[in-house]
C-alpha cells in the first residue's frame, strides 16, 4: 500500500474520537507510506480503521451486500425459521429466502479480504514502527483477532477459501494473486491456533480506552465458537471437493474437547456472569441484558452512536425499523415471528408451550388466559396483542365480532377500529429483543445500542453442547439449568441433545445464530422447509376478548433448504476473476 486516502484516517478516527491528530499532519489530502507507519498514531488509527470494518458483528451485517446498508442485520434472523420479513413497505427479502439463493448471491454474502489485507499489511508493518513494545505486542495481537474473525466469518459460509496472511504485491506470481481454496479444515485449524498463539498478549477484558477492542477472553470466546462449530461439522456433514468442504469425522472429539475447555476457561476465570440485577424480575431482567451496556455477561460487543454511517459515524437503525408501529415510517416491528417460534417457549414449570389448534379454536380467551404462566424470556422477547411498549398497548387484531355475531373488517365499529394498531402483521407477534424503549427513535440511523458479539449465556450452551458431545453429561445438565434458573423456568432433570438444542433456540432467539446453528447440525432441510404459522386474533366486541384462528402459510409459498444452501455460492464474479476458484455443489 503506496498511499492511505485522507478520509480512510479521518473516518478511523472518528471511531476513536481523535480526529485532531490527523487533521494536523500534512499533507491534508495524502498520507505517504513513509508518515503512517512512523508515526504511532497514524499507525494505531490504521488498526482502528479495520475495527471500523467489522460489521459483521452487527449480526452478521455486511453493507456492502445488503440490500440496505442500514438494515442488513435484519437478514440473519429472517432466513431462519424463527421470524419472517415484514418490511413490507420496502419489499420484503424473502423472495431469496432459503432454496431461491442463487449463484449470484448476495444473501449474507461477506467477502472479508479487503479487511483481511489490511490487517496483514498492519501485522507486516507494525514490528518496524516506533510503537512501545507492549503496545505494539498488543495491537498486533488485535490485528490477528479480527483477521481470524474475517476468516471465521467466511470459512462458516462458503466452507474453505484462500488463506492469505501475507499482503499481495502487483509483483508476487500468478498462483500467489489466484490462490485456490483451501480445506474447510484448515481454516478453522488457523482460527483456533491464532487465538491461542494471541490470548496471551490480549487484556483480558476489554474495558476503558479499550472498549470493544479484542481481548483476552473475547479470543478464547472466539476459540470456543469456532472449535464448536468445527465439531458439528466434523459430526454431522460430509467431505466434499477433496476436503474443500467439510472436515475429516475423526476429528469430531478433537474440536468439541477444544470447544469444552475454552467455554470452561471463561467460566471458571469468574470475570463474567449471568445478568441478574432484576433476579425477582424474569422479564425486565432478561429484557435489560441486551440493553444494559457492557453489563457483566458481555464478554465482546460492537457499540453505536446516532450519528448515520454515512456520515462516518457507527450509527444503525435497528430501533427505528424495528420498534413497533407507527416508527419506520409507518412500519416498524420488522422481525414478525412464526408461531412455531413462539411455541418453543415453555412454561414456567417446563410444561410444553406447544398450542393445541383443537383447544383455542373452541372458545373466546383473553390474552392473559392464552400465555399464563409462559417462560419470562417469551414477554422479554416478544411483543403480542396488549403487549405494553412506551406507554402504550400494541393491538394485534384483525376484525371485530359485532353485537349480533358479524365480523367487521373494513369499518370502526361503535367507535373500535376494525384493526389493531399492528395489524399488517400477518403473524400476530413482534421482536422486542434489543429494542431500548429509551432510545430516541425519531430518526433512521440513530440506534445507540450495542449489539453483543459474545456474551457468558452462549459460552454455557457452547459448553452444554461440547460437554454432551463429549460424555460429560453432567456437565451439559448443569449449564444449562444456570441458564433456566436466571430465566425463571423449571430446571432439567436429565439432558439430551434435543434438550440443548432446544434452550439454545431459546435463550438465543434474534441473536444472529439459529441460522448457522441450523445449518451446521446439517438439519435445516427439516426445520427451514415447508409452511410456517401465524396466530390471528379477532376482537369479540361484547366480552373484549379474541377468537383465536391458526393462520397457515403466512409466507404466500412453501419455505425450502436445499442442501446446496449447507454453503453459500462463492458466486460469478469471483469465480471468473480467479480461475482457481472452484464454485461449491449445486451452484450454476
Amino acid at each position: 500500500m503506496k498511499k492511505i486516502n485522507k478520509l480512510l484516517l479521518i473516518s478511523a478516527f472518528a471511531f476513536s474520537s481523535c480526529t485532531k491528530s490527523v487533521l494536523d499532519k500534512t499533507p491534508l489530502d495524502i498520507v505517504s507510506d513513509a508518515v503512517l507507519w512512523n508515526d504511532p498514531t497514524l499507525a494505531d488509527a490504521f488498526l482502528t480503521q479495520i475495527y471500523a470494518e467489522m460489521t459483521i458483528w452487527d449480526l452478521e451485517f455486511n453493507p456492502l451486500a445488503a440490500d440496505d446498508y442500514k438494515s442488513g442485520f435484519f437478514d440473519i434472523t429472517t432466513v431462519t425459521d424463527e421470524c419472517k420479513d415484514g418490511g413490507w413497505w420496502w419489499g420484503s427479502r424473502a423472495f431469496r429466502k432459503y432454496g431461491n439463493l442463487r449463484i449470484d448471491g448476495g444473501l449474507l454474502d461477506y467477502w472479508g479480504y479487503n479487511t483481511i489485507r489490511k490487517a496483514n499489511e498492519f501485522i507486516d508493518r507494525i514490528p518496524s514502527t516506533t510503537l512501545g513494545d507492549d503496545l505494539k505486542k498488543k495491537r498486533l495481537a488485535e490485528a490477528r483477532y479480527l483477521r481470524a474473525f474475517s476468516y471465521f466469518a467466511m470459512v462458516k459460509r462458503y466452507g474453505g477459501v484462500p488463506l492469505i496472511t501475507k499482503a499481495q504485491s502487483i509483483t508476487d506470481p500468478p498462483e500467489t494473486l489466484n490462490p485456490a481454496r483451501d480445506k474447510e479444515q484448515t481454516i478453522y485449524d488457523f482460527v483456533i491456533s491464532e487465538m491461542n498463539a494471541i490470548a496471551g498478549d490480549l487484556p483480558e477484558i476489554s474495558s476503558g480506552t479499550d472498549r470493544g477492542r479484542a481481548s483476552k477472553y473475547a479470543a478464547i470466546a472466539l476459540k470456543c465458537r469456532a472449535a464448536l462449530y468445527a465439531g458439528s461439522i466434523a459430526q454431522f456433514a460430509s467431505v466434499q471437493m477433496d476436503g474443500v468442504l467439510g472436515i475429516d469425522p475423526t476429528k469430531t472429539e478433537q474440536y468439541y474437547t477444544e470447544a469444552y475447555n475454552a467455554a470452561k476457561e471463561i467460566i471458571d476465570s469468574k470475570k463474567f456472569s449471568l445478568y441478574n440485577k432484576l433476579p425477582s424480575d424474569k422479564i425486565n431482567n432478561y429484557r435489560n441484558l441486551f440493553t444494559d451496556k457492557w453489563n457483566e455477561e458481555v464478554i465482546l460487543a460492537r457499540d453505536h452512536n446516532n450519528v448515520p454511517m454515512e456520515n462516518g459515524g457507527t450509527g444503525i437503525a435497528y430501533d427505528f425499523l424495528g420498534t413497533p408501529k407507527p416508527n419506520g415510517w409507518g412500519a416498524g416491528q420488522i422481525l414478525v415471528p412464526y408461531l412455531e417460534m413462539i411455541e418453543e417457549y415453555e412454561h414456567i414449570d417446563g410444561s410444553s408451550g406447544k398450542l393445541d389448534d383443537a383447544t383455542i379454536s373452541s372458545r373466546l380467551w383473553t390474552t392473559e388466559e392464552l400465555w399464563a404462566n409462559k417462560d419470562p424470556r417469551f414477554f422479554a422477547t416478544i411483543a403480542t396483542e396488549n403487549t405494553q411498549w412506551r406507554g402504550r398497548t400494541l393491538t394485534f387484531y384483525n376484525g371485530i365480532i359485532k353485537s349480533n355475531g358479524d365480523v367487521e373488517l373494513s369499518n370502526s365499529y361503535n367507535g373500535i377500529l376494525p384493526q389493531g394498531n399492528q395489524f399488517q402483521n400477518n403473524c400476530g407477534f413482534s421482536v422486542l429483543k434489543y429494542l431500548d424503549p429509551n432510545n430516541d427513535i425519531s430518526t433512521y440511523s440513530n440506534s445507540t445500542t450495542s449489539i453483543q458479539v459474545f456474551r457468558l449465556g452462549e459460552i454455557l450452551l457452547n459448553y452444554a453442547e461440547a460437554a454432551f458431545e463429549t460424555g460429560r453429561t453432567a456437565d451439559a445438565l448443569e449449564a444449562v439449568n444456570a441458564i433456566r434458573e436466571r430465566a425463571g423456568i423449571a430446571k432439567l432433570t436429565s439432558i439430551d441433545r434435543n434438550k440443548i438444542r432446544h434452550e439454545r433456540k431459546v435463550e438465543l432467539a434474534y441473536e444472529g445464530h439459529r441460522y448457522w446453528d441450523a445449518r451446521r447440525w446439517r438439519i435445516a432441510e427439516n426445520t427451514f422447509s415447508g409452511t410456517m404459522r401465524g396466530l390471528r386474533y379477532v376482537l369479540d366486541y361484547n366480552t373484549r376478548k379474541y377468537i383465536l384462528l391458526i393462520e397457515n402459510n403466512i409466507d404466500g409459498i412453501p419455505l425450502a433448504f436445499y442442501p446446496r444452501n449447507y454453503y453459500l455460492p462463492l458466486t460469478i464474479p469471483r469465480t471468473a476473476s480467479n480461475p482457481n476458484l472452484k464454485e461449491n455443489p449445486g451452484y450454476n
